[in-house]
């Protein structure tokens, strides 16, 4: 939901605003600085896709180790591997393999290596709810997309207070469909294989693969 700031606002309440997107804006960099510290980080999650209006209710599980901008990404059966410069999508289900830049995504999906700098551009934030979650203080910042045409109606970033790790990603859109991806195991600078994120076309030989311009 776009926050709508009326003029009857009195001076008291538009600075507590202020401290308060100030006040998420610290906690956000606080995520992005501490992540970004870390050679590597491989996420284990939880993906979730509600909407009742459609009758939908998905849960999978999946993993992604990224470095720096680059990723490998499993779900739903389909490989999603990023070097850089360009995406891969393997699905095995299809013997398929579809090659393009990153930029041929949706403009409004946040992909993996977006998932710790989306909010720097395009949103207005401010701080939410705190949870409890099996002992652990979960604080909670609210996004807003700036562009009223946005498909994303808000999204919810739940972080551990203490270890300024993401806990959960909450995105609701226009549309009714909540999805959540909650980090079941959250682990950094992991050996890693130098060509995790170099796309072997020799052990597809049997698949169609799909190159995109």
């Amino acid at each position: 939901m776009k926050y709508i700031i009326t003029l009857v606002l009195t001076l008291l309440v538009t600075t507590g605003f202020s401290q308060n997107a100030s006040e998420a804006e610290t906690l956000l960099n606080d995520v992005y600085d501490k992540t970004k510290s870390y050679d590597n980080i491989a996420i284990d999650f939880k993906y979730v896709l509600q909407n009742t209006n459609e009758n939908i209710n998905q849960e999978t599980r999946g993993d992604v180790v990224m470095e720096g901008d680059k990723y490998l990404l499993n779900i739903l059966g389909i490989t999603r591997m990023y070097d850089g410069k360009t995406l891969y999508t393997i699905s095995p289900e299809d013997e398929e393999v579809t090659i393009s830049s990153e930029n041929t995504e949706d403009e409004n999906t946040i992909t993996p290596s977006k998932m710790l700098s989306f909010y720097k551009e395009g949103y207005t934030y401010s701080m939410d709810i705190v949870q409890s979650v099996r002992g652990r203080k979960i604080q909670y910042v609210k996004l807003n997309p700036i562009d009223t045409n946005s498909e994303i109606k808000e999204v919810l970033l739940g972080i551990d207070a203490n270890t300024k790790h993401i806990y959960n990603l909450i995105e609701i859109g226009k549309n009714g469909t909540k999805t959540t991806l909650t980090v079941n195991s959250f682990k950094t600078n992991e050996p890693i294989s130098k060509t995790l994120f170099t796309f072997d076309e020799s052990k597809y030989g049997d698949y169609y693969i799909n190159r995109l311009d």
